[in-house]
């Protein structure tokens, strides 16, 4: 399959009560194995889920280590809340392979291209952040040396388009588990989600829809991204849901 001719077909963005029970009876099966793969293969821990709002429209804006913070992300927020969509837009060469584009396919990743603009994506991403739960790292690559780059100036811009609630979210330990070109994972090392509190951004929503607007906005996301990095563990759970 050429990447270009990756699409996702219409009925993969439905929401999770409309879907068939196939369907739903297979994302439940892939949430068990990727939940299998973080209890058993890796020291998981979870801190601040309390933060997560259950309804409504909700950003995750997160750090970026590995492969592993797409299915990481989705796969927390379902083990503290129930099963759900978190959707997210992904490079499309990860669906060239088979396990993995499978996998993240099912937690609601779709494709998107890289390095030229892909319209399409960014309306799709428009339109499903409005109303439900999305997952976006605003570095928009993956960090080499584990520190935080510069958001882009895009996730302002949804932001201030969708105006979600965003919750500042960190990974830490996922780039030891699968280390950038690994083919195979490093076992029982501990890895970590924090979700911070919401952010208030109304005062930005008052100004008008400019560049600086957008950039002011990421640069707050990824301020309080860096924050939660720095800050002391507070209560964490060790996950064993099943």
């Amino acid at each position: 399959m050429a990447v270009n001719s990756i699409v996702q077909p219409s009925h993969h963005f439905r929401p999770l009560h409309e879907r068939s029970w196939g369907a739903r009876q297979w994302m439940y099966l892939s949430y068990s194995l990727v939940g299998t793969f973080f209890r058993v293969w890796c020291c998981l821990r979870i801190e601040g889920d309390e933060h997560i709002p259950r309804q409504g429209s909700v950003l995750f804006a997160s750090n970026h280590l590995s492969l592993l913070d797409a299915l990481l992300i989705p796969y927390t927020v379902m083990a503290t809340q129930g099963l759900q969509i978190v959707w997210s837009p992904a490079k499309e060469e990860l669906f060239r392979l088979p396990l993995i584009g499978r996998l993240i396919t099912s937690c609601g990743a779709f494709p998107v291209r890289r390095g030229r603009s892909d319209l399409a994506a960014m309306r799709r991403i428009m339109t499903l952040l409005r109303t439900g739960k999305m997952m976006l790292f605003p570095e928009g690559t993956r960090s080499l040396d584990g520190r935080l780059g510069p958001g882009k100036r895009t996730v302002g811009k949804f932001i201030y388009e969708a105006r979600p609630v965003v919750i500042p979210t960190v990974v830490r330990g996922t780039e030891h588990i699968l280390p950038k070109g690994a083919s195979f994972p490093r076992f029982r090392l501990p890895i970590c989600v924090r979700y911070g509190q919401p952010l208030d951004l109304q005062r930005y929503y008052a100004l008008s829809d400019t560049k600086q607007t957008a950039e002011a906005i990421v640069q707050e996301v990824m301020g309080a991204i860096a924050a939660l990095q720095q800050a002391p563990s507070g209560t964490a759970r060790l996950d064993r849901h099943t």
